[in-house]
């Protein structure tokens, strides 16, 4: 049965929640953008009223959210004083606790996520290490893990290009996970993901060790400028691979686009290889692969940003695009976080796309610090 003390905390995270999200001020807010959906020809911009009503179902999420929230702290309230009179059971109250503990604390996570780039789409890039065969099914293995994710969040997952592995498994692939706050949650997979198990792939029956890399970017749309020059652009074209009928190998769909990149801060220069082999038209194919590039700039741009915060904010911990992350030990049924050491033994979970409880301890000790 929970205590006197445990249902005080849960008010008070409540009541915190309410300042810090600052309820009063959304509400008014809302109700004057949702006036604004109403105004004749409001329709008439279609790419500015799309953006009208993300605004509005933005902050009609963080009031509901809040509501749903307040409500569940309400009844527990009221649930714990019907227990003095046996009109509920202590396992019903216990119950109701969970749910509310769930509730805020899966609220106070989202709002750790202020930043602009924090609410965008996500492109997800997966690409496998040294080790062959069992490097490439590793990285195919957490496709199929961050696509679980989404699906289990209700995320829309496009492949936009996958390399197929030599024998088996991907060498690599770029996903789009579209849904609010997908960045947000994801940003907290960058990095080096390492595998360690009995290969099936080894005659031997050998343990070994696999790498594979994750890297996470914002999805940018229109409405954000950045800053692409056309001169340094180039393009091929290829024929696709794999299923998809008679059309992939004949005609020319795949698009590999080359953009010869210089850091406006360093005057390095580098080139940027993207393929998307996304749809059978050539056309689209490459309206994607602008997209994608567009993303990156957009990235680059935000992590000059990050860098310059961090020098000024010495202090503070760095997680490295590179570092090693996170270790999956099969044998050990463990998956470890080296950044929070949060760890857990369901490792089945976790490759069925169960990487909440990851993100969550990332944000709770990182979050503030982005």
């Amino acid at each position: 049965m929970i205590t006197i003390e445990q249902l005080k905390e849960a008010k008070d995270r409540v009541e915190q929640l309410n300042r810090y999200l600052d309820i009063d001020n959304k509400k008014v807010q809302w109700e004057e953008e949702q006036l604004r959906t109403q105004a004749p020809g409001f329709w008439d911009d279609q790419k500015r009223a799309e953006q009208q009503m993300k605004l509005v179902k933005g902050l009609e999420k963080w009031l509901n959210d809040y509501n749903e929230v307040s409500t569940l702290c309400d009844e527990l309230d009221t649930a714990f004083e019907f227990y003095k009179e046996e009109l509920v059971t202590e396992q019903e109250v216990d119950e109701l606790y969970t749910r509310t503990m769930e509730a805020i604390e899966a609220l106070e996570m989202r709002n750790m996520l202020r930043q602009e780039e924090d609410q965008m789409d996500a492109v997800l890039k997966i690409n496998s290490g040294a080790g062959g065969t069992e490097a490439q099914d590793w990285a195919q293995m957490l496709m199929r893990m961050y696509m679980r994710w989404a699906e289990n969040n209700g995320y829309k997952v496009r492949i936009s290009n996958v390399l197929d592995g030599d024998d088996a498994g991907i060498k690599s692939c770029t996903i789009e996970i579209e849904g609010p706050y997908a960045y947000g949650y994801l940003k907290s997979e960058n990095g080096v993901h390492r595998l360690v198990r009995v290969s099936p792939y080894n005659a031997q029956g050998k343990r070994m060790t696999s790498f594979s890399s994750v890297f996470v970017t914002p999805l940018v749309d229109d409405t954000i400028e950045v800053n692409i020059e056309q001169a340094r652009i180039s393009w091929d074209t290829f024929r696709s691979s794999g299923a998809g009928g008679q059309n992939v190998n004949k005609v020319e769909s795949g698009v590999r686009l080359r953009y010869q990149y210089k850091d406006p801060y360093t005057g390095e220069e580098e080139e940027i290889l993207i393929e998307n082999t996304e749809t059978r038209d050539q056309p689209k194919n490459k309206e994607n692969a602008l997209r994608l590039l567009r993303s990156m700039l957009y990235d680059k741009e935000l992590q000059h940003r990050m860098a310059e915060q961090a020098k000024v904010e010495a202090g503070k911990r760095k997680i490295e695009w590179g570092s090693q992350i996170r270790s999956y030990v099969f044998d050990d049924r463990r998956v470890k976080d080296h950044r929070t050491n949060y760890q857990t033994s369901d490792v089945g979970g976790v490759m069925d796309g169960k990487i909440d409880a990851f993100i969550k301890a990332y944000l709770m000790e990182f979050g503030g610090e982005q």
